[in-house]
């Protein structure tokens, strides 16, 4: 300010509105680093936390049906490809399945109805797998800075990995309503359906007022 000859007095917002541009330009730095540190974080069955975390995942998912036991094809009804989850993390690490239960605890009935369409039986696709894709595209599209308008727009200061997580909510339900639309044949068609959907989304965030915001109130936004 004392450089460019900006006096308070005459703009006495610009102070303010210049430290939250820097924090939300130096932030979108430390986000990305702390997803990359997420990312990072094998998921480990000997891990307390992370064994609670994947069975909380079956409970908000299931909530009516019992885990027979921690290694089962019971989670093939939620998406996973073999008898235990864990070997589907190894792409994302605890990152993608830290976004599957932010979606479920956030937003339950929403997570519970995407899952619904996930295991119709001609349209249906891996609900967990098809997660686990999208958090890489959600990942993807930070490393390389195209999220940037959308966070300027949708936070006012630093960004956190939460807004991350919200980011996430938005890509799995609209890609559960682009997928029903589009009908594809078969899920050996995902990766051509998968890059019309980040083409979608590479779009929308070219303008400047982009907000890929889930609409719907969280639990969280309920309290």
């Amino acid at each position: 300010m004392k450089e460019k000859n900006v006096e308070p007095q005459k703009d006495p917002l610009f102070k303010e509105s210049l430290h939250t541009c820097l924090l939300q330009i130096t932030g979108y730095s430390s986000l990305y680093m702390s997803v990359e540190d997420l990312r990072k974080q094998v998921f480990s069955s000997e891990n307390g936390g992370h064994e609670a975390m994947i069975l909380k995942l079956w409970d908000l998912l299931m909530p009516n049906v019992k885990l027979e036991s921690r290694l089962t094809k019971q989670w093939g009804d939620i998406g996973f490809q073999g008898d235990d989850p864990k070997t589907d993390f190894r792409g994302m690490g605890m990152l993608g399945l830290v976004n599957l239960l932010f979606f479920s605890e956030n937003y339950p009935k929403e997570a519970q109805h995407v899952l619904s369409h996930a295991n119709h039986p001609k349209l249906g696709y891996s609900y967990a797998i098809v997660g686990i894709n999208l958090t890489e595209m959600a990942y993807s599209l930070l490393k390389s800075g195209a999220l940037k308008a959308h966070f300027y727009n949708t936070v006012k200061g630093a960004p956190e990995l939460q807004h991350f997580h919200q980011l996430y909510c938005y890509l799995a339900y609209e890609f559960d309503k682009f997928w029903l639309l589009e009908e594809p044949e078969s899920i050996m068609q995902f990766n051509q359906y998968r890059e019309k959907f980040h083409n979608v989304v590479k779009t929308h965030l070219q303008e400047p007022d982009v907000s890929l915001t889930l609409t719907l109130s969280s639990k969280n936004e309920r309290k």
